[in-house]
């Protein structure tokens, strides 16, 4: 059926209403008829299944909604504030990039791993044989120590490992797994990181081997401190040499020497819970200096006083536009 004039498309309508069901989970446990509503809700247009997706991922970025958005349910019908908070929020849904920056459905990996990190914060950990795991920005890992082995799985996300000897009365190899191979370390300080489909090995000192998770016939590769690789399930990429600012992330800063714009945003956008949209237009500026991870608002300034870049912030910084100054 078409929408009579003055309404809104069926899509923004569905955008809408994802909205307001956002609000109102935000808002408290729904009851059971509200559970079955919002499932019919749901099933009943395709529509409105895509425009709860993007709910979803937009919930699980900014792990919430900011209280700006989450109001009360009083008068929800007809309180200017509401229609306020889902217009704006049905614009959000209605441009985010979906599957862009790793963003995850609320059914992430993350909430049944051992030990995970936030958006925006690492966490360091001692393991019981005295190696130490750093966990960057939205990394989930699991750890699984026997008589055997020293496993480490990374399901998602960046690790920095540091490996300790084993006292065990027969020493058991430190391992580091991902869905694209296994890593034995060689008495080493390495970087993995999980980038699907593939995954980043930069090592710092020792040496790593990496076998394929599924072509166990090809010979294991050895990266040397100093080297680093990709590599899929399948095949291994070249050894390169290791960026030298790698594991810049661990001190706090983003490191770029002339780096395109839209890759720097790439990077950052990890450490931030919100969007930042970037004009094309800038894409193929290179930047170059270091930038703390931890405020974006002031990384992109900084930016701003450096380049010809125009910043500006909306809903508190929830969404945030660069475009040609």
């Amino acid at each position: 059926m078409l929408a009579r004039p003055g309404e809104p498309s069926l899509k923004h309508q569905a955008l809408e209403e994802a909205a307001d069901w956002l609000i109102r989970m935000g808002e408290g446990e729904l009851s059971d008829p509200e559970q079955a509503e919002w499932e019919r809700w749901k099933a009943s247009t395709p529509e409105r299944g895509h425009a709860w997706a993007r709910a979803k991922l937009l919930q699980s970025k900014l792990g919430g909604l900011p209280p700006s958005l989450a109001m009360s349910t009083l008068d929800r019908p007809s309180s200017p504030e509401r229609r306020a908070a889902l217009g704006k929020l049905a614009m959000i849904l209605a441009v985010l990039p979906v599957g862009w920056g790793g963003w995850k459905l609320a059914d992430s990996q993350q909430w049944t791993a051992d030990y995970r990190s936030p958006v925006g914060q690492q966490r360091e950990l001692t393991l019981a044989d005295g190696s130490k795991i750093t966990l960057n920005t939205d990394t989930a890992i699991d750890v699984r120590f026997d008589a055997s082995q020293r496993l480490i799985h990374l399901r998602e996300g960046e690790i920095l490992v540091q490996t300790a000897p084993d006292d065990a009365p027969l020493p058991r190899p430190f391992l580091v797994s991902t869905r694209q191979g296994r890593m034995q370390a060689l008495g080493t300080r390495f970087t993995v990181r999980e980038r699907q489909p593939r995954t980043h090995l930069a090592v710092l000192e020792g040496a790593v081997k990496v076998e394929l998770a599924d072509n166990r016939g090809a010979t294991p590769l050895i990266i040397n401190a100093g080297q680093g690789t990709d590599f899929s399930a399948h095949t291994f990429g070249p050894i390169t040499a290791t960026d030298r600012y790698t594991g810049a992330w661990t001190r706090g800063m983003l490191m770029a020497d002339k780096m395109r714009l839209a890759d720097f945003i790439d990077e950052l956008t990890r450490y931030h819970r919100g969007i930042v949209r970037l004009d094309p237009a800038l894409a193929d500026l290179p930047i170059s200096g270091a930038y703390p991870i931890s405020d974006t608002p002031r990384t992109l300034n900084m930016l701003a006083q450096t380049y010809p870049i125009l910043v500006r912030g909306h809903l508190n910084g929830l969404w945030i536009m660069l475009s040609p100054a």
